[in-house]
């Protein structure tokens, strides 16, 4: 088998588990505002269950989740939290050399590719990136859900030096698993495979949708890689949220599946790593328990 990379999993159950609040609009973030000690015990738990990266909670500090003014007015000071706090964690292994992963979210909301902002999408990436920059050893642009969100993250983290991974966010309703894998956008997980390969991204990854829809993205995905002339890793972070939710990502908290134990989750793992995934995690409700299992069966 190749190196396999072990990513953390979501950080906002456990934050919860862990005894911090959790609510919208703020999600994650309010975590960094009231209880940032938590923060960093999860940060901790997951290395302890065994990964090798971990992943700034700065998902949720966009104006999406917590708005516009105080964006402006705190934003940089909690992104840069959210950049030490992992840095510590990472810092303080013991024998283990541990990356961080700078968090670059979908700056106009989760699962809304219609709501993208090409002219204004840098003044907030911009702000991320500056303030992350001094902690992480790569961005990781996650839960895109179009192309262009790729290349406003590429644009971005030009002048920083530093590597970056992006991973996109899958059609998953139910019966997608039937068809050709697709982008929430509706584009085609092939085409989004040959932009990374024209890019600069050294790692293509699948995350925040069902397990269930990723191995047949990485076995469109994998050969176009393979083929690129230049190494790129591919990766699989499935949420364990159920099929049937309905509203924006800051509107509501999604339930998490009752089925996907940390035995099942890691069946699916073992299918992705044997279509061609050499990193592979956990997003939302994929805890620490998830992720020592992930590390016993895969690593």
């Amino acid at each position: 088998m190749t190196s396999m990379t072990i990513l953390d999993g979501g950080m906002s159950r456990e934050l919860v588990r862990l005894g911090a609040e959790l609510r919208q609009p703020e999600w994650s973030a309010l975590a960094l505002m009231e209880s940032p000690d938590i923060v960093r015990r999860v940060h901790d738990e997951f290395i302890a269950a065994g990964t090798d990266v971990v992943t700034t909670n700065s998902y949720a500090l966009v104006p999406f989740h917590i708005g516009e003014a105080r964006f402006r007015a705190d934003g940089q000071r909690l992104i840069a939290l959210a950049g030490r706090l992992a840095r510590e964690a990472a810092d303080a292994a013991e024998g283990r050399s541990i990356r961080v992963a700078g968090s670059l979210p979908p700056i106009f909301g989760s699962y809304e590719p219609h709501l993208f902002q090409p002219d204004r999408v840098q003044d907030y990436l911009g702000v991320l990136v500056e303030a992350l920059t001094p902690f992480v050893d790569v961005f990781l642009g996650e839960t895109l859900s179009l192309v262009a969100e790729a290349e406003a993250v590429e644009k971005a983290v030009a002048a920083s030096g530093k590597p970056f991974w992006i991973s996109f966010t899958l059609e998953d309703e139910p019966g997608a698993e039937n068809r050709l894998p697709a982008l929430r956008s509706g584009e085609s997980v092939a085409d989004a495979a040959r932009w990374i390969v024209g890019s600069t991204a050294s790692a293509l990854l699948f995350n925040c949708s069902r397990p269930e829809v990723m191995r047949q993205a990485v076995d469109v995905a994998a050969p176009i890689l393979r083929a690129a002339g230049r190494p790129i890793e591919i990766g699989v972070y499935a949420n364990a949220f159920t099929s049937d939710e309905e509203g924006a990502a800051n509107e509501a908290l999604h339930a998490i599946r009752d089925d996907l134990s940390a035995d099942r989750y890691a069946g699916f793992a073992c299918d992705w790593a044997e279509s061609g995934a050499s990193m592979i995690g956990g997003c939302c409700g994929v805890g620490a328990s998830h992720i020592h299992n992930l590390r016993r069966r895969l690593a």
